[in-house]
């Protein structure tokens, strides 16, 4: 996972199954302190978490609204959203091109 900045709303998946949602501005060390049992309350008794979705927001303010209005969905809209989320994510990075380093001179 590449360093990631700024503020992020996420989706992780328990080990029982179970989708936690939340938001941070340090995305990777976020998912590893669930990991380490140091994350949410909810998380620590279902370790190890993946993540399985995550999205910038322009700040705070709108990842707090993002993060509220997905804990609101059902579990069977979050699903079929990350499936949908997924395969999209799969089509972009089969339709880019393979980046090359630039050419030294």
């Amino acid at each position: 996972m590449r360093s990631k900045t700024g503020w992020f709303v996420y989706v992780l998946e328990c080990r029982d199954g179970s989708l936690y949602t939340g938001i941070t501005n340090r995305l990777e060390a976020r998912v590893d302190a669930h990991n380490r049992g140091k994350g949410a309350r909810y998380t620590r008794s279902r370790r190890p978490v993946k993540l399985r979705h995550h999205e910038r927001a322009r700040d705070k303010s709108a990842a707090l609204k993002r993060e509220a209005a997905l804990k609101k969905w059902s579990r069977q809209q979050k699903l079929s959203w990350l499936a949908a989320a997924a395969k999209s994510t799969a089509r972009r990075r089969r339709q880019s091109p393979a980046r090359r380093p630039p050419r030294r001179r």
